[in-house]
């Protein structure tokens, strides 16, 4: 049987403290558009550059929602960090809009291990809690909050911890 290569970081690897950064993202016009399309969210500090311009931001701004998604993809399917491991997001504590994030702003998200516990229904499954900033292109963090993650115990895709092709 040949051997699938393990991808990403599973839960034995994780300890509470191990931090990460993700690639950046820019973000666009047609970002905003686009996600105003989606969620119907047509609001004029996101859409009109004479009522942005006359705003407390002076210009356009990303809808907060739009960040939050984007923090969420640029931890998971970006980085493929928790490929072969995580099964469902769980939920968000405490997230805080702090400043706008901009058209034309590059967002990273920093993020840690805050917290792991073991499923109390189900044994091969562990709930991690992370800590998230969103920062922009100048360090100033936009959004933070904890993301909490469900993860398997076991890759899900074939390889167990030691590289051994499960049967």
């Amino acid at each position: 049987m040949s051997q699938i290569p393990r991808q990403g970081l599973i839960y034995e690897d994780l300890y509470v403290g191990l931090a990460f950064r993700s690639p950046g993202r820019t973000i666009t016009d047609a970002d905003v558009v686009g996600f105003g399309a989606l969620t119907g969210d047509f609001s004029e500090v996101h859409t009109s550059d004479v009522y942005a311009k006359a705003s407390q931001f002076g210009r356009r701004i990303a809808h907060g929602m739009l960040g939050l998604a984007y923090s969420h993809g640029l931890m998971w399917p970006r980085t493929g960090m928790l490929r072969d491991t995580a099964i469902a997001f769980l939920g968000i504590k405490e997230w805080r809009f702090k400043a706008p994030i901009f058209i034309g702003d590059t967002i990273f998200v920093e993020y840690s291990v805050a917290e792991m516990r073991d499923s109390a229904s189900k044994p091969t499954q562990a709930i991690v809690t992370f800590d998230v900033r969103v920062v922009d292109q100048d360090g100033r963090v936009c959004q933070e909050g904890q993301k909490v993650e469900l993860l398997s115990k076991v890759p899900l895709g074939g390889v167990e911890a030691s590289g051994k092709a499960q049967s």
